[in-house]
């Protein structure tokens, strides 16, 4: 993590616009100062730090996915459901698919609908292809179109503190990573 931290500055720099008054207070390593237009399952226009105050859960995944991704809204659930009250009420989850040519506001929604998810805590959002590269490579995330229209994919949830850190990192599924989960006891109190 502490290798990755200098190079995230890097190329935080060179993907960021100008920032304004809420990003130039952010620390260096935020990825609120990447300059990221997500449409939400709702149809709203928001930038990566929509939950900016809040920890949050975020990660990538692409809504027609048979297997990974259902697996990875599982284990963000099981997360969620290892935390007492206290420390789950502050935290948000966002999903952001590399798959904007399926995945519209109207797919996520139905998504959302179809899973249960809680749209007040959790966002599933599509962003332009140079847009979703650039996170995915903020959050350590791999994927390639495959010729079937499938994503071949690796798996990272991450947490981001309420100032837009990586604060920690797993690729664990099916389970509640303990080690995300001290360090989320630790990031709302």
């Amino acid at each position: 993590m502490k290798r990755l931290l200098p190079a995230l500055g890097g190329a935080l720099a060179l993907l960021c616009a100008t920032p304004g008054a809420a990003r130039e207070a952010d620390p260096a390593n935020s990825l609120y100062h990447l300059d990221a237009k997500l449409t939400s399952q709702a149809g709203q226009v928001q930038g990566l730090d929509l939950y900016r105050g809040h920890p949050v859960l975020v990660t990538m995944f692409y809504g027609s996915c048979q297997a990974t991704c259902p697996l990875i809204i599982d284990t963000l659930r099981a997360t969620e459901r290892a935390l007492d009250a206290e420390r789950r009420a502050p935290l948000r989850v966002l999903l952001i698919s590399f798959d904007p040519e399926r995945d519209t506001a109207a797919a996520l929604r139905d998504i959302a609908a179809t899973r249960h998810i809680d749209t007040t805590r959790w966002t599933l959002a599509w962003a332009d292809t140079a847009t979703v590269r650039s996170i995915a490579a903020l959050l350590n995330v791999q994927y390639r179109k495959l010729p079937s229209g499938e994503f071949s994919h690796s798996t990272q949830i991450v947490l981001l503190s309420p100032q837009g850190e990586i604060q920690a990192s797993t690729a664990l599924l099916g389970h509640a990573d303990p080690a995300l989960l001290a360090q989320l006891g630790q990031s709302t109190k």
